[in-house]
């Protein structure tokens, strides 16, 4: 399981007219992760707020079947919102076992556009182009910029030494029947460019459009889902 990626996978979109900084609000969720059917983690994400920066954390514990593998990822991104949108200050990664070659540590230098560290056992150096995120960053990009009122069509990631690209595609609504009771949902797309994997988003605008499930499916295959199990806001 790769659950740091799946994770940066997110769309936490709120579609609004305020101004981001203004309307960016701390929170804390936990969700369900179901693995080809099988439920075997409960991950749990938190955006606290301090003074100029924000700090956005996941973690994930296994449940059931999942015990049986010997990742516990952990990540941390401290970030700030500015007038053209989030930038990532830091970001930092570990799948829990006593290997690195899933562990990250980046440092972003807007000052020089350069970004510095390691990335999978890839050492990091490579100029900053405007709007790069980082693996949690770019959910918090998503909020701020349909906060804006833009929809955004695609983001870049940091890769290793090199960037991903994904881009973003509403379908449609539904209604779904959550542990937060029934919710009214607004369903998005996300597709990394050259992939064939599928990524769809159910928001929830009561909920300030927190996704209440997140679904990957290649073809036919659900490969992996996370349901919401509580939310404080």
């Amino acid at each position: 399981m790769r659950v740091r990626q799946a994770i940066a996978g997110w769309l936490l979109a709120l579609a609004a007219t305020q101004t981001p900084a203004a309307e960016l609000k701390p929170f804390e969720a936990s969700y369900e992760w179901v693995w080809h059917g099988m439920n075997v983690a409960v991950s749990s994400l938190k955006l606290e707020q301090h003074q100029d920066t924000w700090v956005y954390a996941s973690k994930s514990d296994p449940r059931g079947i999942g015990r049986m593998f010997s990742e516990r990822p952990v990540q941390q991104s401290t970030l700030r919102v500015t007038d053209s949108g989030v930038q990532p200050l830091n970001y930092k990664a570990d799948d829990g076992t006593s290997g690195t070659k899933r562990d990250a540590e980046v440092v972003f230098d807007w000052e020089h556009n350069r970004a510095t560290g390691t990335y999978e056992d890839t050492k990091v150096d490579m100029p900053l182009q405007p709007g790069v995120q980082d693996d949690l960053s770019v959910q918090i990009a998503l909020m701020v910029e349909l906060l804006a009122g833009r929809t955004p069509q695609q983001f870049q990631m940091i890769d290793k030494n090199s960037v991903r690209e994904y881009r973003y595609t509403r379908e449609g609504e539904e209604s779904l029947t959550t542990p937060l009771g029934k919710v009214d949902t607004l369903i998005y797309r996300s597709q990394k460019t050259g992939s064939p994997r599928v990524t769809r988003f159910w928001c929830a605008p009561s909920l300030g459009f927190i996704p209440v499930r997140v679904e990957q499916k290649k073809g036919d295959d659900v490969q992996w889902a996370m349901q919401i199990k509580s939310l404080k806001r």
